[in-house]
């Protein structure tokens, strides 16, 4: 009786041992899970935000996202078409008009391209133009309300009114997956529109290319020539049932057809090719009929594509994927667990997190080829490839939290970045580069910034002194964007480039840290040269006026110059009020410059105070109201360091007073919750920065200046097994002010964290108050 009765609560000591181990599984996913429930994908759809709802993986090459109306660049008397500007994601959240769902997007950028390959459900009559057809009718799109529209990290849902189709979209990192739910009719279609771009015009499609393989699967590619000049994407298309007939129609004039005149090329032919194409696929569907699309992406070829496809999707279980794209949104975003004052702070930092995990995208097929910058195919050995660099945006806060929450794929990054300086025939590091182009926006070549603040901070296992190599063979391209005059005159002249000011400050910044490279590869020639370079900035510092501004060739400055202006001023998308205060690698001598601490203390406060008339902004479209507080403007990146600099003024306590208002006022957890381009992840990198309570302001440097958390308590999990806990002890909306800081129990004298202090783990605790400490 007793064995038996032993045996018994054994049995009963295991089943609750099970049921504990269950509970505490069941737990671990319930607390990954939670991360995906605090995102909401629509923060910054609205207005110019520019970000986009669809549906993603992690930095995955496919985004599979809505596309609410078609405005193409040029009016018909060739001006630019403002309205273009709003659509850079091709989403704009006060639209009621769903014209087909693209696979490759743009995040929160101020310039635009891709849109590629838009994929419409229709049912009835069979039409082909988007928005109105030749004889003035209606067009394919449809109707929706955001009362029927959901997205989560990895899944997207929208009723569409117009042909009462269910649509749903998820997404792997190389192929989209569509499922739409008919209504029951004998006219059910899925258009394939090879004309539609982002940023639209007439000469952009250069050639496209399909092959229907069989009655479900259908190849191609399209060649484009937009920001990216030669841009080429291939695909592979599959469907979950046989399509009953299939057809296209040609957008473009014909001059040579050859003997292909021969055949109805229209309807049934296997193989399309023209400039600009709609193609379509005819289905008979039952009531609540599923029919579902694979769509793979290659850069390469459409074996590529295909390749991507069976491997990353080889079966039909939409459900399947859309839980192990949610799994890997919720492994990326535990990186950091976060305690906030509300719920909304915490779907504010989530979403902000994820925002800055979406650029750069991985640029390469399942096997490692990819196209590169020279056109040819390469394989990647031993980094994977990735593609999207708005470096000018991103160097500033992105690429710093990388090093932190991301150091593997930063290290990937810096090594794509040297791939693309050995593809290039300028031998130089990416500008603005994405799908094996230079696009050569903005100024500067930050990609040394990139790699310097790796360094500094030892992150990952690229070689250095090719790093070094690469960054000074870009630094000496003369006929690139005033550098040789740059070099010669040691500023660059207003007379002989556009944008002088912000070029000569941002060329000395980039100088700075390619002698930091060198410092790290002991080449003091090297870094005497570009140390020397660093200084350059002094050269168009006026101090009979106390701003930097535009010096002619003669070394005169211009005399016909408002420093309010920022628009023709010597800055690009800022004036001398603020974009005049970009030092970073000297910024206790910049304020000396400028005065010393109370008068620049002074100036950071009328900055902040002061009233920007319209007329100032008025011909800038990078900059709107949403994102200016007086002459501050948060809602473009050249400021993002600026609240920043009254740690240099013994006045840190309105480094955190204006941070804190920055985090309550400029960011938000709607859809107009950004104040301005999210710029590829970099203006949601300053929010989870500032949030923690500190601030790359130097990249290049290891250190961080410190400000005011928004958080309770955040917990980062580092990639060397560590975990480093952020604290703010009486934290509230009203206390903003920090009393002290302290790492692992000792004090921080001043106001810079340096990186190993994060990197080691342990704990730092912020005192929070409301009273302002001076010093």
């Amino acid at each position: 009786m007793h064995k038996y009765f032993t045996i018994i609560v054994l049995l009963v000591i295991l089943s609750c041992k099970k049921e504990d181990s269950t509970s505490t599984q069941n737990e671990e996913t319930s607390s990954l899970k939670s991360y995906a429930e605090y995102v909401n994908p629509f923060i910054g759809t609205k207005n110019m935000g520019h970000t986009f709802p669809g549906a993603t993986a992690p930095f995955g090459m496919v985004q599979l996202s809505p596309q609410t109306n078609f405005q193409v660049m040029f009016k018909d008397d060739g001006s630019y078409n403002k309205r273009t500007y709003e659509y850079c994601s091709g989403y704009q959240y006060a639209d009621s008009t769903i014209i087909g769902f693209t696979h490759t997007n743009f995040s929160g950028t101020g310039h635009s391209d891709l849109g590629d390959f838009l994929v419409m459900p229709t049912t009835g009559k069979l039409v082909l133009d988007p928005i109105k057809t030749e004889e003035g009718n209606k067009g394919f799109y449809s109707k929706f309300s955001h009362e029927n529209e959901k997205a989560s990290p990895g899944y997207y849902q929208v009723q569409l009114d117009d042909y009462n189709i269910n649509a749903e979209l998820t997404a792997s990192e190389r192929v989209g997956f569509h499922q739409y739910t008919f209504p029951k009719s004998s006219d059910s279609h899925i258009i394939l529109d090879m004309v539609y771009n982002v940023y639209h015009h007439d000469n952009k499609n250069v050639w496209t290319f399909i092959r229907v393989e069989n009655d479900t699967l259908v190849t191609g590619y399209r060649q484009t020539k937009g920001w990216a000049r030669t841009k080429k994407v291939f695909f592979a298309m599959t469907f979950s049932k046989p399509f009953k007939s299939y057809g296209h129609k040609k957008y473009n004039k014909e001059t040579y057809n050859g003997f292909y005149r021969r055949f109805n090329e229209t309807e049934n032919f296997p193989e399309m090719a023209g400039k600009d194409i709609r193609a379509y696929f005819n289905f008979d569907t039952e009531e609540n009929e599923q029919i579902k699309i694979k769509f793979a992406l290659s850069s390469v070829s459409t074996n590529g594509a295909l390749k991507n496809l069976k491997t990353e999707i080889p079966h039909w279980d939409f459900n399947k994927v859309k839980e192990d794209t949610e799994q890997k949104w919720n492994k990326e975003l535990s990186v950091i667990e976060a305690q906030t004052l509300t719920e909304d702070d915490k779907k504010t930092f989530y979403s902000a997190l994820y925002h800055t995990m979406l650029t750069p995208i991985i640029y390469e097929d399942v096997d490692g080829q990819y196209r590169g910058l020279d056109q040819n195919i390469h394989t990647s050995d031993g980094f994977t490839n990735y593609s999207i660099f708005s470096l000018w945006d991103t160097y500033r806060a992105l690429h710093p939290l990388f090093n932190i929450i991301e150091p593997d794929r930063n290290n990937d990054m810096i090594k794509s970045m040297l791939a693309h300086h050995d593809e290039s025939v300028h031998n130089m590091l990416p500008i603005w580069s994405h799908y094996a182009n230079e696009n050569w926006c903005m100024i500067g070549y930050h990609a040394t910034s990139v790699i310097a603040d790796a360094m500094a901070k030892n992150v990952g296992d690229f070689d250095h002194n090719r790093a070094l190599q690469a960054s000074v063979n870009t630094a000496n391209v003369r006929y690139f964007d005033g550098l040789g005059d740059y070099i010669d005159y040691k500023y660059v002249p207003d007379d002989k480039s556009h944008s002088s000011v912000s070029k000569t400050l941002e060329l000395a910044y980039n100088d700075w840290c390619i002698a930091q490279m060198a410092r790290q590869v002991s080449d003091g020639k090297t870094e005497t040269e570009f140390l020397e370079r660093a200084e350059y900035y002094n050269n168009v510092y006026d101090p009979s006026i106390g701003y930097m501004r535009p010096k002619l060739s003669d070394g005169t400055f211009r005399k016909d110059f408002d420093p309010l202006d920022t628009h023709g001023q010597g800055f690009i998308e800022g004036n001398a009020w603020n974009y005049g205060l970009y030092v970073p690698q000297d910024i206790t001598k910049m304020i000396d410059m400028m005065g010393g601490k109370e008068r620049f203390s002074q100036h950071l406060d009328s900055l902040f105070t002061m009233q920007l008339d319209d007329k100032y902004i008025s011909k800038n479209e990078d900059i709107t109201r949403d994102g200016i507080i007086g002459n501050y403007v948060h809602g473009n990146e050249p400021g993002h360091h600026i609240p920043y600099l009254y740690n240099w003024t013994d006045k840190p306590y309105k480094t955190q007073e204006r941070v804190r208002m920055i985090m309550e006022t400029m960011y938000g957890n709607k859809e107009d919750g950004l104040c301005g381009n999210d710029d590829a992840g970099q203006m949601s990198a300053w929010y989870i920065f500032s949030s923690l309570g500190f601030y790359p302001v130097t990249p290049g440097s290891p250190n961080y200046a410190l400000g005011s958390p928004l958080v309770k308590e955040a917990k980062i999990h580092l990639s060397n097994g560590k975990a480093l806990t952020i604290k703010a002890s009486n934290q509230s909306k009203d206390n903003v002010f920090v009393e002290s800081v302290s790492v692992n129990g000792k004090l921080i004298e001043g106001t810079l964290l340096h990186h190993h202090d994060i990197m080691n783990g342990g704990e730092i605790i912020f005192k929070m108050t409301n009273q302002p400490k001076s010093k």
